[in-house]
């Protein structure tokens, strides 16, 4: 598994890599949340795929004097673009998790592997019924790299 030095240079848009560094990786960071706003589509030959549509959510002051803004994010399915980009280099597979506290604040996305980079970096949030806050640059995944 790559360091979170080593793994930091293959990152775009990192916010604070002394806050986002794990022993096992680096947290990534919620750049903006999109609602989807309908249906996608999937086939087998994969000519008829549709991507589901999406419109952004603006994050919301709670008081003027603050300097970050929240999403409040009701029950549902939210697209996540974060921060940070990835470059992967020949034979690196990249894992992308959800924080144990990100589970904790009612909110969770499947674990997945890329063998890709990816620029955006995004992924789907499922939210439970009691809703959650996502503050601008929240730390909500954990990415790890192995060669």
């Amino acid at each position: 598994m790559l360091s979170a030095d080593t793994l930091a240079q293959q990152l775009n848009g990192l916010v604070h890599l002394a806050t986002q560094r794990a022993p096992n990786g680096i947290d990534l960071t919620v750049d903006s949340i999109y609602r989807t706003t309908g249906p996608g589509q999937l086939d087998f030959g994969g000519d008829e795929f549709d991507a589901a549509p999406r419109e952004p959510l603006t994050p919301v002051l709670d008081a003027p004097e603050d300097d970050y803004a929240w999403w409040t994010l009701e029950e549902g399915a939210y697209i996540v673009r974060y921060n940070e980009s990835l470059t992967l280099h020949d034979e690196q597979k990249a894992r992308i998790s959800p924080l144990e506290r990100t589970l904790h604040a009612g909110a969770h996305h499947g674990t997945f592997v890329l063998d890709d980079g990816r620029n955006p970096l995004e992924t789907l949030l499922i939210v439970s019924r009691m809703g959650c806050r996502l503050k601008e640059n929240c730390r909500l995944s954990r990415l790890t790299v192995r060669e």
